[in-house]
């Protein structure tokens, strides 16, 4: 990290934490950010849109009344973290926010195990820390963790729909774990479905799907262009059975391709399993993005989830105590001997009527 990017953090902690009065002093939470925080690669560059999210929730609260220190540290990739926690303020800290790195979670915990912080880990890493430390909060939720969620509701919710898995002959496909492991439970739950072909005739195409109950749709794939083949299938098949009412069960990856697909994915009465929703739509996150150009004077990166919204659910949630989100929900459920997981899901819903809504679990 250069001195002048250094700098240039600093003056955004002092600006946003350090130069707003706050109306109503309460306890004073002293909050540490150890991640990288650079402008080298895109992972500095997502972690410093991400803490700019946080100062922003935190210049919130403290307009509220909770007075908040803040200390950021850059800790790349290559950063023995063991020599950022002899800096002046680590021990002080309250809660931690850290590392991106798995290396570094090690280290982190253990200074956080024995000083009492609360450390909360944002991003992906591999291990089971929290599994074994207290003091850990994880935030991310592994691909299996999430497959899990999703085949549990769809056994749940739609076990009594006939269900209809698309093969569409993607090779690079990584869905098949997730169909697979969908069909097993539906076996072990005795629920029925059908298994057909994307290149299958409209007439073999037809057989797989009932007349008389509800239908729900599974791609073996989370690729556009199958999506698209795929819709065009049942776009034909229901103008032939003006009676077949069908559901669509996707993947996260199709929230990328809504703009695109909004008025068929509500034709198709769509359920998109995901952690996070971003809607920007919504008063809160367009009231959220102008403050971040106000600020930083540039808006920010396409990304989803954004991670400039990230950072604001995170802070508001751990250091404002707000269990409102604009876009990452955080549901927390202790393990055995350890921390704390993430266990927040939702189903993304695309009614038929048009609207959408956010369904968490």
């Amino acid at each position: 990290m250069t001195q002048k990017i250094k700098y240039i953090i600093t003056i955004i902690a002092m600006a946003l934490c350090c130069g707003v009065k706050a109306q109503t002093v309460r306890n004073t939470v002293n909050v540490g950010v150890m991640l990288p925080l650079h402008n080298v690669d895109g992972d500095g560059r997502r972690m410093i849109e991400y803490y700019r999210g946080m100062l922003l929730a935190i210049e919130k609260l403290k307009n509220e009344g909770t007075n908040v220190n803040v200390r950021a540290w850059n800790v790349p990739i290559d950063a023995d973290i063991r020599t950022t926690l002899l800096n002046d303020g680590a021990t002080d800290c309250n809660i931690i926010f850290g590392p991106l790195y798995s290396k570094q979670v090690e280290a982190l915990g253990n200074f956080c195990k024995a000083y009492n912080i609360k450390m909360v880990i944002p991003f992906s890493i591999s291990g089971n820390d929290v599994d074994k430390n207290p003091n850990i909060y994880q935030v991310y939720q592994s691909p299996d963790e999430l497959n899990s969620a999703a085949i549990q509701h769809v056994v749940e919710q739609f076990g009594t729909h006939n269900i209809v898995i698309i093969d569409c002959n993607d090779t690079t496909s990584r869905k098949g774990t997730f169909t697979f492991a969908l069909r097993k439970v539906l076996e072990q739950k005795k629920v029925g479905y059908h298994i057909t072909n994307l290149n299958s005739s409209n007439e073999m195409f037809a057989k797989a799907f009932s007349l008389t109950k509800a239908n729900l749709v599974i791609l073996n794939t989370g690729r556009s262009p199958e999506l698209t083949a795929a819709m065009n299938k049942l776009d034909a098949l229901v103008e032939d059975n003006k009676n077949v009412k069908v559901s669509l069960f996707g993947y996260t990856e199709w929230l990328m391709y809504a703009k695109y697909n909004k008025a068929r994915f509500a034709k198709y009465d769509t359920y998109v399993p995901s952690n996070f929703y971003y809607n920007e739509a919504s008063p809160q996150t367009v009231k959220l993005e102008e403050s971040y150009r106000q600020s930083f004077h540039e808006g920010m990166t396409y990304a989803l989830p954004h991670f400039a919204i990230t950072g604001y659910d995170h802070a508001m949630y751990f250091i404002g105590n707000r269990r409102q989100w604009l876009q990452s929900p955080l549901n927390f459920k202790k393990t055995n001997n350890g921390g704390y997981r993430n266990k927040a899901f939702m189903l993304i819903h695309y009614k038929t009527s048009g609207g959408i809504e956010a369904l968490s679990y």
